[in-house]
């Protein structure tokens, strides 16, 4: 932890140092690591013409990082501490010297069925240790890992595993989540129908449910590694060849593959996860994201093994088998750190205080949020009845294209403000600018939020589609990384998330395009047009309220909505199912015939006396109708 700032005063000297000379800066932090060979230029960027690239010249392997030098230094000290989705369950403790064996021993596996350096492989696996072993083999022999989130559909996996060729999946037999029993094969099956460049599927045991296996195709993991041995030197990377693709909603229908690479990922999530959390050797660090999305990429997986720290994996729900699992855990194994998000603090809210009772939460030191702004509410229930007025939030902001924390709280160091992420991490340099892209100085003041300079963990690409990159983020603010996302600065120069300012909703802290889910909506027999706004929601946020042209008005309107739904959970997955279907005859459109969202959100969250002048709409009745209909389904 040679880097951990350790007061405020250092911190605000160390960011001006990472302002003034940024590549003196990270070249120190990059430093900490094992290279094979070193970097020859430190940084090379252009937001323009966008391209950019950290440590250029530089060669490693990021498993070397993670694994062999803790395997060498501390071999049994626990690695990865996992945890069933059963509490009768026995938990399972991976020292560094067992991780690093059987990383080795699946990256000799991948090697055996045809992976190679460059070649992409789909992950499609509950929480279990297999799953993190998956990905650190993966990285070890060079190859490109693409995690796909245990809930989406077979439809889903289909267009990732298409959109970046994987010659690979890795899944399981099924799956355990709560009470539900999730048919994981069966729905990898149903996927490889329309996915020609998948030649190898291995499967790892965990519920034992009968499964098909395809000669030729099918392997187990577990009669695979009786085959090899667990030798195996890590693959000389480049720091700029691709780690991993990890794919995200934007505000077009298809999902788009955010590249992160080797060398400044390594970095920058190593980093973050150390001085955030203010991680100290021995931790126990729970933190309760899916390594499905990229919290569990970089604070479960890659930041805390690079940190040599303990990390833990949950299998299972917060409300399984109660609304006391959580807290059962940090009591069981003396959790010192403990990251989750806002959607799961609000739900457990709701259950009460009982599940607290009898629990043992003395060994909190710090807590975190991610995945969305946590609500005031929210913030000072997690702060009393959790932290006991002890524990600092670390209320972190980032987002999948990032790679880490970019705006957060350091653990003890900065003075937290409930619902402000606080103040920018060293490298960080935000900006906030108007919609002419014009920046807005001074504090007391609310913008659009974007980052005027790279830092080592910044989205490298969208798989196969450089322009879509570069239009995306690069394109709105000229010179500017764009990230979606309003913002407010107040007096004290903090920094407040106000929400998605783009066609983007925030779900639970998953982010989800409006246009996909409309797709989806449209592809169901009869529906002639949808339109999709995000509105309030008492656990998750945001909600997913749809508005919905069919050909004929249904005959049973709760029928066809429950028919909807079931369409959109088969094409994106269960996460992207509407709170609220409103069935309507038209959409508010401008004489262009744009569909005017600004009407939509304002009927969806009850603001109907904001609504602002609807005379110039080519349709201004359709607006009564609307609000008519609103009221009836509240």
């Amino acid at each position: 932890m040679t880097f951990q700032i350790k007061s405020i005063e250092q911190y605000h000297s160390v960011y001006q140092k990472s302002v003034e000379d940024p590549e003196g800066f990270w070249a120190e932090i990059a430093s900490d690591f094992i290279w094979k060979k070193p970097w020859d230029t430190v940084l090379d960027w252009d937001f323009n013409h966008y391209k950019v690239k950290w440590f250029g010249g530089g060669k490693l392997n990021i498993t070397e990082s993670c694994l062999d030098r803790h395997a060498l230094h501390k071999p049994n000290q626990p690695a990865i501490i996992w945890e069933a989705n059963d509490p009768h369950e026995d938990s399972v403790t991976l020292t560094y010297k067992v991780l690093y064996e059987r990383v080795c021993r699946f990256s000799n596996v991948l090697k055996k069925n045809g992976i190679g350096k460059g070649d992409r492989v789909c992950i499609y696996m509950p929480m279990i240790p297999e799953l993190a072993i998956a990905l650190l083999a993966c990285a070890r022999v060079g190859a490109i890992h693409s995690v796909v989130f245990g809930g989406f559909s077979a439809q889903s996996i289909a267009d990732r595993i298409n959109d970046s060729e994987c010659k690979m999946v890795i899944t399981t037999d099924g799956a355990q989540r709560g009470a539900k029993s999730i048919p994981m094969k069966e729905t990898v099956d149903d996927a490889l129908t329309s996915c020609p460049s998948v030649k190898k599927v291995i499967v790892a045991t965990r519920t034992r449910n009968p499964v098909s296996m395809i000669k030729g195709r099918d392997v187990w993991w577990e009669e695979e590694i009786k085959h090899v041995t667990m030798d195996c030197p890590a693959e000389e990377m480049d720091a700029e060849d691709p780690l991993f693709i990890l794919y995200t909603s934007g505000s077009t229908g298809k999902p788009k593959g955010v590249v992160h690479t080797c060398g400044g990922y390594m970095v920058y999530s190593t980093y973050t996860f150390q001085n955030v959390f203010q991680y100290h050797p021995g931790d126990v660090y729970f933190c309760t994201a899916d390594i499905g999305w990229i919290t569990g990429h970089s604070y479960i997986v890659y930041g805390p093994l690079a940190s040599g720290a303990i990390t833990m994996m949950f299998e299972g729900v917060p409300t399984y088998p109660d609304a006391g699992r959580f807290w059962d855990i940090i009591d069981k194994h003396k959790v010192n750190t403990f990251y989750t998000a806002p959607t799961a603090i609000r739900s457990l809210m709701g259950f009460g205080d009982e599940y607290l009772e009898g629990k043992d939460l003395s060994s909190l030191k710090v807590l975190g949020s991610v995945g969305e702004p946590i609500n005031e509410e929210a913030w000072n229930w997690y702060n009393e009845k959790i932290g006991k007025f002890n524990c600092p939030i670390a209320d972190t902001w980032w987002q999948t294209e990032t790679g880490g924390i970019m705006i957060s709280p350091i653990a003890n160091i900065t003075k937290t403000k409930p619902s402000f992420a606080t103040l920018p991490l060293p490298g960080v340099q935000p900006i906030l600018v108007d919609d002419q892209g014009e920046e807005i100085v001074g504090n007391g003041v609310n913008g659009n939020l974007c980052i005027k300079f790279p830092w080592p963990g910044i989205i490298r690409t969208t798989w196969g589609d450089h322009k879509r990159c570069q239009d995306t983020y690069f394109s709105i603010y000229k010179g500017l990384y764009f990230t979606g996302d309003g913002c407010q600065r107040d007096e004290d120069g903090y920094y407040k998330i106000t929400g998605r300012v783009d066609d983007v909703i925030n779900v639970s802290g998953h982010r989800i395009g409006t246009a996909e889910v409309e797709n989806a909506i449209n592809m169901h027999t009869g529906v002639v047009e949808s339109a999709v706004v995000g509105y309030p929601h008492d656990i998750k946020g945001q909600g997913i309220y749809a508005y919905v042209i069919c050909e004929e008005p249904p005959s049973d309107i709760h029928i066809s909505k429950q028919d909807i739904l079931m369409t959109v959970a088969r094409i994106i997955g269960p996460i992207a199912k509407p709170d609220q279907i409103q069935f309507v005859t038209g959409l508010p459109k401008t004489r262009s015939g744009k569909i005017m969202r600004r009407v939509l959100r304002k009927v969806a969250c009850n603001e109907l006396d904001t609504l602002g002048d609807v005379s110039t709409l080519l349709n201004p009745e359709i607006v009564a109708e609307l609000i008519e209909g609103k009221l009836k389904l509240d």
